[in-house]
């Protein structure tokens, strides 16, 4: 059968193809990534969808994908968004000790900053350039001290250590985690376990940093000790 042609003076059918989509404009990486890391800031890791975001963003969802090809993408984006505050001072500016204080400080400033986000954070691999980058820094910083490479590797997985575990019990950790089906309670506490109740005010928010202060300086004035032994070894 022959196809039919169009009617005199009818205009041909126009063509049902989709449009290319592009990237809306006014978009970037940097400020998709900011979007993501305010919605997370405001309602937790939960809420985070590129149909979210679009709605955030004012486009589609599908434009988010010009500039980051999968979710896994722009959660790497948001890792280094978190490292980009984490600062770690530069060989030459200060002493070694004072250049991993400053870096300690910023790691927990970096963590309460971004409370919803840093237990992911914490267990994302720092596989990123801008986590390969921190890890090279703070190696550096030891490395600058003197310490070999294998002391340098054991002292960073020491310092890695207590900040990951000061920065997820601030973030997320005892006083919001899961809680026992009946909790002894404050009475029961103040009438059995004395030794709880009278250090118990001491575990307030209030004294988070004191606390985060003491810890860290027995740990560098470990590192210090360390430090000053292998220089008198002969």
């Amino acid at each position: 059968m022959a196809k039919s042609k169009p009617t005199a003076g009818r205009p041909a059918r126009p063509s049902r193809r989709k449009p290319k989509t592009r990237p809306a404009s006014g978009l970037s990486r940097e400020r998709i990534a900011a979007a993501a890391m305010a919605l997370v800031d405001r309602e937790g890791l939960a809420a985070l969808s590129t149909r979210r975001l679009g709605s955030e963003l004012g486009c589609e969802a599908m434009s988010i994908y010009h500039h980051f090809p999968g979710k896994t993408h722009l959660m790497d984006a948001l890792v280094d968004l978190m490292l980009k505050a984490a600062e770690v001072p530069i060989i030459g500016e200060q002493g070694w000790l004072e250049r991993l204080r400053r870096a300690a400080h910023g790691f927990r400033a970096m963590a309460l900053k971004h409370p919803k986000f840093f237990p992911f954070f914490a267990t994302h691999r720092l596989n990123t350039p801008a986590g390969v980058a921190f890890i090279d820094g703070i190696i550096g910083i030891l490395r600058d001290a003197g310490f070999s490479d294998r002391d340098a590797a054991t002292y960073f997985r020491e310092i890695g250590y207590y900040l990951t575990g000061a920065a997820l019990d601030e973030t997320a950790g005892y006083a919001r985690g899961p809680s026992a089906a009946e909790p002894v309670s404050g009475e029961m506490i103040a009438a059995n376990f004395p030794h709880l109740a009278a250090a118990a005010p001491y575990f307030q928010p209030q004294h988070f940093q004191a606390t985060f202060e003491t810890g860290l300086e027995i740990l560098l004035d470990g590192i210090w000790q360390a430090h000053r032994s292998r220089r008198r070894a002969p």
